[in-house]
């Protein structure tokens, strides 16, 4: 099995975060405090407890700054690298692609404004050798967001972000791993929405859904900031 120090985790971090007002007119999200720290310091500490030891960030809006803060990663004990937009934002799908020349056979999908409790480790020895992707999926019963996966026995069924059935009682939980032949089907230098890609491998049973337990918190609105803030709290008392 491929070793899960190896495998780069990309974290898609270079939106404009417009739904959070004020606190992102001029700071990225992943630098919007959270619990006295910069969301992303919770992020890269949280990934090297993991075991992860190289990580990718899509940057965008404000990379500059977030350049200037993460550095090289070493102060979290992991190898940080960049794939910039450049001047035009390509959607989560876009960043993605322009960052395969920093993937060697496989990596990890972390959305920017997520904070995950989830195993890698067991997320990783579940991904069998013939699936493109996995995506982790939490029954959320439209909880915390609106519900886009139909998982049922153990198999991911169906996926849409913009045509919601009763059926999905699962939502996408914000981490999926993507082999790089998978990653090779997104165009290139085009603008584009991770999810495209997404629905195209679960309805070609080419991507296997790995469900979770424990919610997510995300920091991609003023609610889910302060819910996200509760939850630190309530881990470290």
């Amino acid at each position: 099995m491929t070793d899960l120090a190896s495998i780069p985790v990309l974290i898609l971090a270079g939106g404009k975060a417009t739904r959070l007002g004020e606190l992102t007119k001029t700071t990225p999200k992943a630098l919007v405090p959270l619990a006295g720290r910069p969301f992303i310091d919770h992020q890269l500490h949280g990934l090297h407890a993991q075991g992860v030891r190289e990580v990718i960030l899509c940057v965008g809006h404000f990379a500059d700054q977030i350049r200037a803060h993460v550095g090289d990663g070493a102060r979290y004990g992991l190898r940080v690298r960049y794939s910039d937009d450049g001047p035009t934002l390509r959607g989560t799908g876009g960043a993605v692609r322009r960052a395969l020349p920093l993937v060697a056979e496989m990596a990890w999908i972390l959305y920017g404004d997520s904070l995950l409790d989830v195993n890698y480790a067991k997320v990783l020895a579940a991904f069998p050798p013939h699936a493109l992707g996995l995506m982790t999926v939490f029954r959320n019963h439209n909880r915390y967001d609106q519900s886009n996966v139909v998982f049922r026995d153990g198999r991911l069924l169906r996926y849409s972000k913009h045509d919601p059935t009763p059926e999905m009682t699962h939502i996408d939980y914000g981490l999926s791993l993507l082999r790089r032949a998978a990653i090779e089907r997104i165009p290139a230098e085009q603008t584009c929405d991770l999810a495209e890609l997404y629905s195209t491998l679960v309805s070609s049973g080419e991507m296997v859904g790995y469900e979770v337990t424990q919610r997510f918190y995300e920091i991609g609105s003023p609610a889910g900031l302060q819910e996200a803030e509760e939850f630190l709290r309530r881990r470290a008392s």
